[in-house]
């Protein structure tokens, strides 16, 4: 379970990673979604978790530009912690980079595919 799932390729949906979230967990996405789904769900969810009765629910973002120091501060502290890592698929050196563009292009990594100079 994860307080934060962060899609920033828009692969996945909020209710693909709905399942893997905590109570009060976040899905930031880049993506507007199906149907621009994740407009409605990042204005709806807040509201959905504060009615009676309810747990705090798990919510939609979008990284719409503001400028919102908490919002930086809050992952650089997840960062200097250690408690954000970064999943790697695979890396390639600069010199094999079509190959990368390749893979990267069948729609089956996993992760990130880092591109080594030097």
């Amino acid at each position: 379970m994860y307080d934060v799932v962060i899609d920033a390729v828009g692969k996945s949906s909020f209710f693909r990673c709905k399942k893997i979230l905590k109570p009060g967990g976040v899905y930031f996405s880049t993506e507007l979604g199906y149907l621009s789904q994740n407009i409605f769900l990042a204005l709806l969810t807040p509201i959905f978790s504060i009615l009676p009765g309810r747990h705090p629910g798990k919510k939609v973002k979008l990284p719409i530009p503001s400028d919102s120091k908490d919002d930086i501060v809050f992952f650089k502290e997840l960062i200097e912690a250690g408690k954000y890592k970064a999943v790697i698929d695979r890396s390639y050196p600069l010199e094999e980079i079509v190959e990368a563009t390749k893979y990267v292009e069948t729609g089956q990594k996993a992760g990130n595919v880092i591109i080594t100079v030097g």
